[in-house]
């Protein structure tokens, strides 16, 4: 089904599920809206977004969740990282 994340990716991984969650909310989507704009399933993007689920997840999932986001992945990866410190 999925793979499952290496230990040293874990805190990226939890990091990247709570920006996606945070500029949802943020646009005022729901995750439903936010999992058919990206054409996944609302179980799927709640299991990205949860912090205490380590799930990992496609390129193609990170680009359409990025395009329904209105932003690019990078965007995603660096905003990421930027409130993690």
């Amino acid at each position: 089904m999925y793979r499952e994340v290496a230990f040293e990716n874990r805190d990226t991984f939890i990091q990247l599920g709570l920006t996606i969650s945070a500029i949802r909310r943020l646009k005022g989507l729901s995750q439903e809206e936010l999992a058919e704009k990206s054409n996944i399933s609302r179980s799927l993007l709640s299991s990205i977004e949860a912090p205490n689920i380590i799930r990992s997840f496609s390129l193609e999932v990170l680009f359409n969740i990025s395009r329904a986001l209105e932003m690019t992945p990078g965007d995603l990866l660096n905003y990421s990282q930027f409130l993690d410190h």
